[in-house]
């Protein structure tokens, strides 16, 4: 079957409103706007890797959404199934946020009950959705806002599977939205219909109650469900502005581990949506080379980069993201500028 997309995910769509670098929410006068929004996030670097993607989100018809669109034409993300929200009350959700600086560590502030997504209903996207790509995403963050928006993800992750499409799920755990009790008895009802699973070793451990060794956890929700891949971020915080990173891949079908190097001493300017970096990088590698190993390769440059780089998303293109892979192999000579 021929489909039109390579992705679709499903999301809210958030503004972000942030200090300046090392400024306070409490003080100031000044906040930096910027679009964000897992699924966005994911769709929008997918796009500028080159595969082609689409998003599902409702959004308030009003100035905003020229904002939100023009972000997603830049990223080569379809609008052919935004959803314009035309109620008197419609809004979308904000947060803000404040960066940290050792020892204070980065907050948030949320301010989305009762945005559009939340009335998003399964008669608001065409049924030739369901067959129209390769991969369905979404997340632990969308089935999190309850109601009518977990209902319709659910809804649509059948839909998907149904016209054999594959679909990825990162379980992307927001304590702020439910707890893990809440968490668990959802996500179980739709791993059933999960391929390509990403979660994190902590939240296996405290949201699904996993034991053992982090190659152990990964092994043990493949058996559990018909689960292809697994992928779980490794993080090491040194300070706030100073991380490493890494992740670890387990393929059911090959039963193989994949690992790599970190990333060490990466200087961070932002790390908010470098998880969501990973996604697209890893989700792009396997859907354009059928191979977790480049998996792996682009889910952690992509989130490497993604902490230099202020906003929730990257702005980048795949000859910026080969070279960064090649650099990190290469144990040789690093110039150190490109021209």
């Amino acid at each position: 079957m021929d489909r039109k997309y390579d992705v679709i995910t499903l999301g809210e769509i958030l503004l972000r409103l942030s200090t300046p670098i090392n400024g306070r929410l409490a003080q100031g006068d000044t906040l930096m706007k910027h679009l964000g929004g897992a699924e966005l996030n994911i769709a929008s670097e997918i796009g500028q890797l080159g595969l082609k993607t689409a998003m599902i989100s409702k959004i308030p018809n009003n100035l905003l959404a020229a904002f939100i669109k023009n972000q997603m034409n830049a990223s080569r993300v379809s609008e052919n199934y935004l959803i314009s929200d035309t109620a008197d009350d419609s809004r979308i959700g904000v947060y803000y946020y404040e960066y940290g600086s050792y020892p204070r560590k980065p907050r948030v502030v949320y301010d989305r009950k009762h945005s559009s997504i939340n009335n998003i209903d399964i008669k608001d996207v065409p049924e030739t959705m369901f067959y129209n790509t390769r991969l369905f995403h979404t997340s632990g963050i969308t089935l999190g806002l309850g109601g009518n928006a977990q209902k319709f993800a659910i809804e649509c992750i059948r839909k998907f599977k149904e016209q054999g499409t594959l679909i990825s799920f990162d379980v992307n755990y927001r304590a702020n939205l439910w707890t893990g009790e809440e968490a668990r008895a959802c996500i179980e009802q739709i791993l059933p219909y999960v391929d390509i699973f990403f979660c994190s070793e902590d939240t296996a451990r405290l949201t699904f109650g996993k034991t053992g060794t982090i190659e152990e956890i990964q092994k043990s929700f493949c058996e559990e469900y018909p689960i292809s891949v697994v992928a779980s971020t490794e993080r090491t915080v040194i300070t706030p502005k100073k991380h490493n990173f890494t992740s670890i891949i387990y393929s059911a079908k090959n039963d193989s581990y994949y690992r790599e190097e970190p990333y060490n001493n990466i200087d961070v300017v932002d790390r908010i949506g470098s998880g969501d970096a990973y996604v697209s990088g890893a989700l792009y590698g396997y859907l354009k080379h059928k191979d977790c190993r480049k998996a792996l390769e682009y889910g952690n440059a992509m989130a490497a980069i993604k902490h230099s780089v202020i906003g929730d998303m990257i702005t980048t293109d795949l000859e910026e993201i080969d070279s960064i892979i090649a650099e990190h192999k290469n144990t040789g000579y690093h110039s150190e500028m490109n021209r």
